[in-house]
């Protein structure tokens, strides 16, 4: 499979399979036919975002993750990125990530999980033939412990 795979009009495949992580320790991170049809209709939902965004970039930092690299990185152990479902990104020509997930929170587009992570954005749709939850978090990071999350963008 080409990793420069067009998967809508403005994101390829590489930009949701490229891991630092997965580079340096040598991992594999190709998503299997069933992932990668899910990243096809993550892409499109994506491409909504950015209608909402004033058409302006997306910079996605984290797409699928294979389990291995999603252990490399403490993703958790039933992520949406290992199912392609899910995209952490920025939008700098925007505003800030919490602008962001309130701006697409106010514009009614549909998302499963749309996550206030500090420094991104996680966005999420639901798997195929399921409805969206809707869910509004903002994530809180310990040191040396568990991520919690709260309800909204605190």
């Amino acid at each position: 499979m080409p990793s420069d795979e067009k998967l809508s009009p403005h994101f390829q495949l590489s930009e949701f399979t490229h891991s630092q992580a997965a580079a340096r320790l040598g991992l594999p991170n190709e998503p299997g036919p069933a992932a990668l049809n899910n990243l096809r209709r993550l892409a499109q939902h994506l491409e909504r975002v950015r209608e909402v965004l004033g058409s302006v970039p997306l910079i996605i930092s984290s797409g699928y993750r294979s389990v291995e690299v999603n252990r490399a990185v403490g993703g958790a152990a039933r992520s949406a990125h290992l199912a392609g479902l899910a995209a952490d990104f920025t939008a700098p020509r925007f505003g800030t990530p919490r602008e962001v997930c309130r701006a697409l929170a106010k514009a009614g587009i549909p998302f499963d999980q749309l996550i206030y992570e500090g420094t991104w954005v996680h966005f999420a749709v639901a798997p195929a033939g399921s409805a969206p939850r809707g869910e509004k978090l903002t994530a809180v990071f310990h040191a040396g412990g568990p991520t919690t999350y709260l309800g909204g963008f605190a």
